[in-house]
């Protein structure tokens, strides 16, 4: 329909996947009307190699759930246009006469048997905004660009383009379980997975003589801000002060840390498996802290049977934040919190553990029922986002 106003959705990395581009391609559709549904009866649909959605609703609210949506690598607000030039020309000196300043044309062109090439288009609508306002051509700073794509039947013309996400959508079937401490790091690994297409649960260990109920509310709204990433998220919250208070009877306060994280990486698996999971993801990056040398790292992720993916492990702190700031979760995750881990350690906690030492003192430990009883007695909760 003539000057409708549709969203124009590009992905990236997905029109790499040869003969699976197509399933990526069904999965963020399904996404994007899951995320919209209460926006719009509009659904989105595959068209000349994009998505394309009928607009109709709140662009500021659509824009809001699609510049959250893994896959996509930007959007825009549209008209449609028959692929008539002196309309095409109308339209693009309209969008031209709301904004200020110079601008530019810029064509992309999927039909090849339009009878103008790019160049030519770029410059036959240029020259006409120029004779009708007079205003500068400037292609290397332009106050504004008027994008055109020429498709098979139609045409498509903005004025700007929304960065996206990127990365892929997330394939419900891609399940992977994550440590989330409250802190920034471990938010911001989560989020790097679903990036990648991987459905996110999470695992929060809770030791109520340390900890109060304030740190459960924070952990529910860092997973309810993530849940924006992924429509709904699994939270388990797990006891574990009886396992810490085994630990600290008879473990020396210098291997302690160690040792909460290997029974946490354990609980972790066992959680893993009963959600069918395939890794356990950390927000580990190489000696930001004391149990995050390379020798700690190994003698941790050892007892993992699933593979352990630490997604931010080559990251430095200043790298982090600015995942934290830009995806929503750095304010909530500054608020103070005690961390389990750091429950009755040593002021200077081992750095170079070693394998047989760990197993050795793990072996004077009585606690396989209490990791039962902990995954047992482990709150289970469903969280979705707070558009």
């Amino acid at each position: 329909m003539e000057n409708e106003k549709v969203v124009v959705i590009h992905y990236g990395e997905i029109g790499l996947k040869g003969k699976n581009r197509e399933f990526f391609e069904r999965r963020l559709i399904t996404t994007i009307n899951a995320a919209l549904k209460e926006l719009t009866k509009n659904k989105a649909m595959r068209k000349y190699g994009r998505i394309i959605l009928p607009l109709e609703g709140e662009e500021e609210k659509i824009k809001e759930r699609l510049t959250h949506i893994c896959g996509i690598k930007y959007f825009s607000f549209a008209k449609i246009v028959p692929l008539e030039m002196e309309k095409i020309k109308e339209v693009a000196l309209d969008m031209v006469k709301k904004k200020e300043g110079c601008f530019r044309v810029e064509t992309s062109r999927s039909n090849k048997s339009f009878f103008l090439n790019s160049m030519d288009i770029n410059q036959i609508v240029g020259e006409y905004i120029v004779q009708k306002t007079k205003r500068k051509v400037s292609l290397k700073n332009p106050d504004v660009t008027i994008f055109i794509e020429i498709c098979e039947k139609e045409a498509y013309i903005y004025s700007e383009k929304i960065q996206g996400i990127g990365g892929l959508p997330i394939i419900p079937s891609e399940k992977v379980v994550c440590l989330l401490s409250g802190g920034i790091d471990s938010a911001a690994a989560s989020f790097l997975m679903m990036k990648r297409g991987c459905k996110v649960i999470f695992i929060h260990f809770f030791n109520k003589t340390i900890h109060s109920s304030f740190v459960i509310k924070k952990i529910e709204r860092l997973v309810e801000m993530l849940s924006s990433y992924q429509l709904k998220s699994k939270l388990y919250i797990i006891p574990f002060e009886d396992i810490q208070k085994e630990i600290i009877k008879k473990v020396p306060a210098k291997q302690r840390m160690i040792i909460y994280r290997r029974y946490m990486m354990r609980i972790a698996n066992k959680i893993a498996i009963k959600e069918k999971a395939n890794a356990v993801v950390t927000g580990d990056s190489v000696a930001q802290v004391a149990s995050q040398t390379l020798d700690n790292l190994k003698v941790i992720y050892d007892v993992s049977s699933l593979p352990v993916l630490p997604p931010l492990i080559g990251f430095d702190k200043e790298d982090i934040i600015k995942i934290a700031k830009k995806i929503g979760t750095y304010e909530i995750s500054i608020m103070p919190y005690e961390d389990c881990c750091s429950f009755m350690i040593a002021k200077h906690p081992e750095t170079k553990a070693k394998k047989r030492e760990i197993e050795s003192l793990e072996n004077i430990l009585d606690i396989e029922e209490l990791i039962n009883e902990s995954v047992k007695n482990a709150k289970v909760l469903s969280i979705y986002p707070k558009w």
